[in-house]
């Protein structure tokens, strides 16, 4: 090669870099919220937080976590959603006050929207409907969301299907894991409900854990409704050691119909107790409850069971002093 070419062949070679210009840096995995931060593209360092949830999401690695600095409104000004979550991600507020989102009327507080095998977690939040919002959380696309020590109330504004949380799965092997958490004054139509838990459509195992929650004061307290479900094997609910009382409706209303899936629950040392309507209603012939060492009093109907659905008892349950009937357990289980 002569001197002339060899001098070409690396002036090429240094446009080439120079148009490619600089490495791109990698999303951080960590970024912060303040309530003294700016939005921007680059922001999220613990100097430079975002003020946000909506930008601290954009900006962060998948699987990455955002962390809150300060008490504050992060909800911004997005919608139809204050924050669409649309990835793996950890929104974590420990210790910090609180950490809020108020989403506008009719409007919902958090929408997930991921993809198969994304995993959320949410904790230490309050998103608070004000009345006038939709749903506080909506979990329609994702594989799991882990929600611990929230407060989600005052969703009014969307009748008839406002809710705290609305659980619509679209995929098998979708789960729902709720602790420490209260749910109250969500409703405001005959189907809306504190947790609301429909299947449409046809998925295989969707599974939710509810543990140490209130559901205080909604209009039901737990739907789990699969009347509608094309398919699948149906809705499978656990509640331990909650609370369930004060609501306009049922504490626990699970309801299908004959050629639909299941709607079960296992509830165990739990409180169902000063509910208008009925502690418990299974409505529906796959519409089945399993009671554990748990109190269901002070309800205008203790339990009810219609259209050949099963509250089955393990003879540990106290159910007693109800304004109306108690009611009475479909069949009996005995502990081994």
């Amino acid at each position: 090669m002569t001197k002339h070419a060899f001098s070409l062949a690396a002036a090429f070679a240094l446009a080439a870099l120079l148009q490619a210009g600089p490495a791109a840096t990698a999303a951080p995995t960590k970024v912060w919220v303040s309530n003294t931060g700016v939005d921007s593209a680059t922001c999220g360092g613990i100097g430079t937080p975002c003020a946000t949830f909506q930008r601290a999401h954009d900006n962060v690695a998948a699987g990455g976590e955002i962390g809150v600095l300060t008490p504050g409104d992060y909800g911004g000004t997005g919608s139809p959603a204050r924050l669409v979550i649309s990835k793996s991600v950890s929104v974590t507020n420990d210790g910090t006050g609180e950490a809020t989102i108020f989403p506008a009327s009719g409007a919902i507080g958090i929408d997930l929207h991921g993809g198969t095998g994304d995993i959320v977690g949410l904790r230490g939040l309050v998103i608070d409907g004000q009345g006038v919002g939709q749903q506080g959380i909506e979990f329609f696309f994702g594989s799991a969301l882990h929600i611990q020590n929230c407060v989600i109330r005052n969703f009014e504004g969307g009748p008839p299907t406002s809710t705290g949380i609305t659980f619509l799965p679209h995929s098998s092997n979708q789960q729902l894991f709720l602790s420490d958490s209260i749910i109250f004054n969500n409703g405001s139509g005959a189907s809306s409900a504190g947790i609301a838990i429909v299947l449409l459509f046809a998925p295989n195992n969707v599974d939710v854990v509810l543990d140490r929650v209130h559901l205080e004061n909604n209009v039901d307290g737990l739907l789990i409704d699969t009347h509608t479900a094309t398919g699948g094997n149906g809705i499978h609910v656990i509640v331990r050691e909650s609370v369930i009382s004060g609501n306009f409706g049922n504490g626990i209303h699970a309801v299908t119909a004959s050629g639909h899936p299941a709607a079960f629950a296992f509830v165990e040392r739990t409180s169902i107790v000063d509910n208008l309507q009925n502690g418990i209603l299974a409505d529906g012939p796959g519409a089945t409850l399993l009671l554990h060492d748990s109190t269901v009093a002070r309800n205008a109907v203790g339990i009810s069971t219609v259209n050949s659905g099963q509250l089955i008892s393990y003879r540990n349950n106290r159910i007693n002093n109800n304004v109306g009937p108690d009611g009475t357990p479909t069949s009996f289980l005995t502990l081994n």
